[in-house]
């Protein structure tokens, strides 16, 4: 795990450059660095060593030197790989994964991205081409941001890392904001809340030459052709994945930890895994302790935890430093428990295991139309899913109109077409709302149906619904949120984070399971909670998902949160995006007991936040040492 950074020009100072670049992302790879530069490019890196300690250094050459790469990431199976290229007369000089990538790329061109599997973020330099290669990962598990100004190709993990670069223009993108209100991230197809800066999509790679830039996909998700197997056949096999893909991402050098929730997915990884060390975050809330919880369970396994209780306080000293380090405004207020408990787990190892991404893979999300508790309105709706797609959808459009009874939500989204309703985990601010907070210079940017409706018109032809609300989630609220913080959260600290539950073997099974067999009446996620059953309590594969449960609704009435938020929506750059009078008001009203206003005030008080460390204070936020509470 490490961090690149890197540009293209012909201009001079190339060395003084790529060092400052490197520098804004020294947190990424504290052990070691270094760079490589020519008339034309510079490359940067930063280094966490986890494969190859001695030898795994960056940038790496090939045998001629004609080649140079820097690699950001983990290749799971570049052993296998490595004996291949040898094999057809590659010499190595490491024996790390990095090295794999490149002699790849020298055999099989272009097609060395569909050997590999796991997560990178690389940029390879021919000098004879004079060629720029570059590709991210099929799911986004690492980022990779580009832009191109004032002459120069600049390129990295990081968006903080271009703001040294002489030809970079630092600049709000205006159409950014109004989509965030609702999505609570940067939900653009491309373009970040920088202007001018962009995401190198997930499954995509680049090529910059003389040219320019070409960028064209390599992967995507095919949810087309189901299996047919029994329930326990599928229970088999999801539990033989799952082992085996925990196996696969336990390869390192250095010891291999996990994260626990209370959940199902971490469970299961941490009970396969069975790790030496564990690690926990809870709030100090009366009503509900996420590390507690996860005790329980360790306890159960007979599993080494370390937990610790973290408060508001010490989350809003933090919290300028979060959004520094996410690049982006997310508003998810998962991102502050995030943030602390990779910190508490960098104190003991540098690589942990997570459960990201079983969500998305196994359709574990209740928003894919699973609203009651009912069984009887569930079995129902699971037999309404086998009418005539012409007919549902009729009918789904029909129950959506009608007033309100138990269990129509959960009727409506079994029927009607995903396109109707549905636009990924989060719905903050409905676009009229934003509209009436938003001053006149930030009311434009692409509407919610615009963003969502190049993804949708890639799965038309699908015939179920849950599939294309899976494939949206895959391409927009995975990466662009539950992935970003993941990685940005985790490299704050230094530490790297796996996700072994989302992983491209996953994928080419998960994606031809019957729905029936994932969300039915039984529950989400189904054939995959009956997999984890045979590692986990009962009680732990049917638990309720809970997310990570953040008290914001209490930090927003008085105290510390209270008044950190009043003096943002009181500053005078406030007013240049938002009716302060109407946020003021927001913030009284929830302080008054009205419902359903704090995800909106975190989501106001979280875009502020960024601004201000990245327009207005323009330096990096004091990292404090933390005092943790243990239990």
């Amino acid at each position: 795990m490490c961090g690149i950074v890197g540009f293209v020009n012909s201009k001079d100072q190339k060395e003084i450059i790529i060092e400052r670049m490197m520098d804004r992302i020294v947190h990424r790879g504290p052990n070691s660095s270094g760079k490589f530069t020519d008339d034309r490019v510079a490359l940067g890196f930063r280094r966490l060593s986890i494969i190859d300690l001695e030898g795994g250094s960056q940038p790496i050459f090939n045998e001629d030197r004609t080649k140079v790469i820097i690699f950001n990431g983990e290749i799971y199976n570049f052993q296998v790989l490595r004996e291949e290229l040898i094999q057809a007369g590659h010499v190595f000089s490491t024996h790390a994964d990095t090295e794999v990538v490149l002699h790849g790329y020298e055999e099989w061109g272009i097609d060395v991205l569909q050997r590999l599997r796991g997560m990178f973020a690389f940029a390879i330099w021919d000098t004879q081409k004079q060629e720029l290669f570059g590709a991210r990962d099929h799911f986004g598990i690492k980022p990779y941001y580009y832009a191109q100004m004032n002459g120069s190709f600049m390129f990295g993990s990081e968006i903080k890392s271009f703001l040294p670069h002489p030809d970079f223009k630092k600049e709000l993108n205006q159409e950014a904001l109004k989509p965030y209100l609702t999505f609570q991230y940067s939900p653009l197809n491309g373009e970040t809340f920088f202007k001018g800066v962009h995401r190198l999509q997930e499954g995509h790679y680049y090529l910059f030459n003389e040219q320019g830039l070409t960028i064209k996909q390599y992967w995507d998700a095919d949810f087309s052709v189901k299996e047919n197997h029994s329930r326990e056949e599928w229970v088999d096999k999801i539990d033989q994945a799952v082992q085996e893909s925990i196996a696969a991402h336990q390869i390192s050098d250095v010891e291999v930890g996990s994260f626990l929730s209370s959940g199902v997915d971490s469970s299961y990884v941490a009970s396969v895994l069975r790790p030496d060390h564990s690690f926990s975050i809870g709030f100090d809330d009366k009503t509900y302790n996420e590390a507690i919880e996860a005790r329980k369970l360790t306890e159960k396994l007979g599993l080494n935890n370390t937990a610790a209780v973290i408060d508001g306080e010490m989350s809003f000293e933090a919290f300028p430093l979060i959004q520094y380090h996410l690049d982006e405004p997310d508003s998810n207020p998962s991102c502050v428990p995030l943030y602390f408990l990779a910190n508490l787990a960098a104190q003991q190892v540098r690589v942990v295991q997570s459960g990201e991404g079983a969500d998305e893979l196994f359709a574990g999300y209740a928003a894919y139309g699973f609203h009651t508790n009912s069984k009887a309105v569930r079995v129902f709706a699971q037999g309404l899913k086998k009418l005539p797609q012409n007919i549902r959808f009729r009918l789904g459009r029909q129950i959506g109109k009608m007033k309100n009874f138990h269990g129509r939500i959960h009727l409506y989204e079994a029927t009607a077409p995903a396109q109707d309703f549905f636009i990924g985990q989060a719905l903050v601010f409905e676009e009229e709302e934003a509209l009436q907070l938003l001053k006149p210079t930030y009311q434009k940017g692409p509407s919610v149906a615009e963003i969502v409706a190049p993804h949708y018109e890639k799965v038309n032809g699908l015939k179920d619904e849950v599939n294309k609300m899976q494939y949206l989630d895959l391409h927009q609220w995975m990466p662009k949120d539950i992935l970003l913080k993941a990685d940005k959260m985790s490299m704050a600290s230094s530490l790297e984070l796996r996700v072994p539950l989302l992983d491209i073997e996953m994928q080419k099974l998960a994606q031809t399971i019957p729905t029936k067999y994932l969300i039915n009446q039984n529950n989400t996620k189904d054939v995959f909670r009956q997999a984890s059953n045979r590692h986990l309590p009962k009680e732990w594969a049917n638990r309720e998902k809970l997310g990570f449960p953040v008290p914001i609704k209490a930090w927003l009435k008085e105290g510390t949160g209270y008044e950190a938020v009043k003096a943002l929506f009181e500053s005078d750059f406030a007013a240049t995006f938002f009716d302060q009078t109407a946020i003021l008001q927001m913030l009284e009203d929830h302080r008054q007991g009205k419902p359903n206003l704090q995800r909106k005030i975190w989501t106001i008080f979280t875009f502020l936040t960024w601004y201000k460390v990245f327009f207005i204070d323009e330096s990096i936020p004091e990292a404090k040492e933390i005092v943790y509470e243990t239990l």
